[in-house]
């Protein structure tokens, strides 16, 4: 028998207060925002109509505040930090839509450990992340912590 390889993610015990990751950049496009509106049920205009959106405070469409925040958790998840070692996504903590992400926006994430909290028995320990959402020009269009439990090294 062989033992199964290495996962690509880090272990709770290897996480540490501030260690810092940054994703790749993703351009947000209207065909998300569209997408996203299907698939959340979530018309409302500001998002999906260009006529009632120039008259609005952004004078533009802009993307869903939530969808914001899924692509950030698709771009944290491609790090692969957390890949085959995260039990469970278990918070969104004080998640703040600073400023609006626009169609044709490029956004990253950049991520800071802030806390660890073994719990053996769970087999790991939770560890808590703040998470900037910035857009290609470095202004903060989200922000906010998770809490993710981490499975621990096997013995």
């Amino acid at each position: 028998m062989t033992d199964a390889p290495r996962p690509r993610g880090r272990y709770f015990e290897e996480f540490a207060v501030g260690d810092k990751f940054t994703t790749a950049g993703r351009t947000v496009t209207e065909v998300d925002i569209v997408n996203f509106a299907g698939l959340s049920g979530d018309f409302n205009q500001i998002h999906v109509d260009d006529e009632y959106a120039k008259g609005s405070v952004f004078k533009q469409r802009v993307a869903h505040g939530l969808l914001g925040l899924s692509i950030a958790s698709g771009l944290a998840v491609q790090t692969g930090f957390m890949e085959g070692t995260i039990m469970a996504f278990r918070e969104v903590q004080e998640w703040k839509f600073s400023n609006p992400i626009y169609i044709g926006d490029t956004i990253h994430v950049e991520l800071e450990v802030l806390e660890t909290k073994a719990m053996s028995r769970l087999g790991g320990g939770l560890v808590t992340i703040k998470l900037t959402v910035k857009n290609q020009k470095g202004e903060t269009a989200q922000q906010g912590k998770w809490l993710a439990l981490m499975l621990s090294q096997p013995k």
